[in-house]
């Protein structure tokens, strides 16, 4: 068994750049406990990049505790990746707190792992507090792959802005469950859940359950969800071009990613994230 912590704290008005975290599973069937706190004071700025590793093969467990605290006026983008063994599994509770003006951008990313549950919940205590968070997923064999996701809006004028999307091969599975909250007082809310997946062979299984819990009456919360197979209409108009159907179908996987991909201005996250993306899917579709 491995315990580990991780701590970063960025002072008031600091603008502390990018920070990267690694924690590496490398002994055979083990259980790594990793806990890590990211808190931003007033007015601070940081970009964390944190990634969960294992070594091919391995069996083992990544038990992961994360908090994030973004105080008032302040900037946070967490960027969070797991390329875990497929022997290996994941459970992980991570809580982000959002204060007055404040904003987070939240990235995860869950490509490997035999299975596991992630819970991620992000509260908006502080009156115009933001946040906005983007999933992927791409899996194949018997990979299951499941998301927990609430945002809580606690203050007025609040927004939040959730949009996931996984790509299932194989005999693989994915479950997300999301769920926005309006506490009482939480006044011109704007809430936003997206879910789409998208399945690449008839084994294939996801479950997308969107819900809604709202105790304020004036508040704009929507959300959408979708499982759909590869449109055949969409891969014979490329063949009839005289593109192959290996190449027909990569094409069709890459525009359904692309909306991730969009949602982040030119630099390094939207690099990284299409770079992850494009492998992950030469992996799969391979």
């Amino acid at each position: 068994m491995s315990d580990q912590e991780t701590v970063v704290t960025v002072a008031r008005g600091v603008n502390a750049g990018t920070i990267h975290l690694a924690t590496l599973q490398s002994q055979n069937k083990t259980l790594v406990n990793q806990r890590t706190r990211i808190v931003l004071d007033e007015g601070a700025q940081a970009e964390v990049w944190e990634q969960f590793l294992s070594e091919e093969q391995l069996d083992g467990v990544f038990n992961v505790s994360t908090e994030l605290v973004v105080g008032d006026g302040a900037h946070l983008r967490y960027v969070c990746g797991q390329a875990l063994s497929e022997k290996s599994w994941i459970f992980g509770a991570q809580q982000a707190l959002v204060g007055r003006s404040g904003s987070l951008d939240w990235v995860a990313l869950g490509f490997g792992s035999r299975s596991g549950h992630v819970l991620m919940e992000t509260r908006l205590a502080g009156e115009g507090a933001d946040a906005r968070v983007t999933g992927a997923y791409a899996t194949h064999g018997r990979q299951h792959i499941d998301f927990d996701t609430t945002q809580e809006h606690a203050a007025p004028h609040t927004t939040s802005d959730l949009a996931f999307r996984g790509v299932l091969q194989g005999r693989s599975s994915a479950v997300w469950k999301g769920n926005i909250i309006v506490d009482p007082g939480a006044q011109k809310t704007d809430a936003f859940q997206d879910s789409r997946n998208l399945l690449l062979s008839k084994q294939a299984h996801a479950d997308s359950i969107p819900g809604l819990e709202i105790q304020a009456n004036d508040v704009r919360c929507t959300h959408a969800a979708a499982v759909a197979q590869v449109d055949p209409e969409q891969l014979f108009y490329l063949r009839s071009h005289g593109i192959d159907e290996a190449a027909a179908k990569r094409l069709v996987v890459e525009g359904f990613l692309s909306a991730l991909v969009e949602r982040f201005e030119a630099g390094p996250v939207r690099e990284v994230l299409a770079s992850a993306l494009e492998k992950r899917l030469a992996l799969i579709l391979n």
